[in-house]
């Protein structure tokens, strides 16, 4: 039986020790959309740490088998998705393909890169977890398919509502390995952030629009 608590809390360990998600509350992060965010994850650092890398790719692999049992193929969501989920299918000796977020332009006008029949179960491997639309997209396309998605596993998740209403609309069980609370928590055991900021990374979690509103002069 997998310790979750454990689990999420050395990952959590891991990801803030090699800065793959970094906090400062002080001088905000602006993401891709704009809003300003404390937090900023890039799990692909990860893959330069033989170690971490290892442990991400077993605890994956401990997941799907309690989680889901036997699956016939390991997906992974571009980009962050594609090198995790080639780990996992490599240890669990299945195929392995990877959903773009839309069709290409040119060539065969692919989203899914590589074999797959409908009828197939998956199970979709993601780096990080925010709104969750990204991640959909690509269960709506194996859906569309005709493949049998079990669930989705990812290495962290922002722990935001709008995500759990998306995958509960979708009907999509999400497993990660760990999630915001429990990095917070690492992060003020390890002396990575100040007891201080922790109220407005609280209140960022909480309602991130407002808070991006309130630092976008900052």
């Amino acid at each position: 039986m997998i310790n979750y608590n454990d689990m999420a809390a050395q990952t959590a360990n891991f990801l803030l020790t090699v800065k793959a998600v970094k906090l400062n509350n002080e001088h905000p992060f602006t993401w891709a959309s704009g809003r300003k965010s404390p937090i900023y994850c890039d799990n692909r650092v990860t893959l330069s740490y033989p170690e971490i890398r290892t442990f991400i790719r077993q605890r994956f692999v401990d997941v799907i088998r309690e989680t889901w049992g036997d699956v016939d193929v390991i997906a992974g969501v571009a980009t962050g998705g594609i090198a995790q989920g080639a780990l996992v299918a490599q240890e669990l000796g299945k195929p392995f393909v990877y959903v773009r977020s839309e069709q290409k332009s040119h060539g065969l006008t692919n989203q899914i890169e590589g074999e797959i029949h409908a009828g197939q179960s998956v199970v979709v491997i993601e780096d990080l977890v925010s709104t969750g639309k990204s991640s959909l997209i690509a269960v709506k396309a194996l859906r569309e398919k005709g493949c049998v998605v079990k669930g989705m596993a990812a290495i962290f998740t922002y722990g935001l509502q709008v995500a759990a209403d998306n995958f509960k609309q979708e009907n999509v069980e999400l497993v990660t390995l760990t999630n915001y609370d429990t990095l917070i928590g690492v992060a003020k055991e390890q002396d990575f952030i100040r007891p201080e900021a922790l109220e407005s990374l609280a209140a960022w979690r909480v309602n991130p629009e407002k808070w991006s509103d309130d630092h976008m002069n900052s």
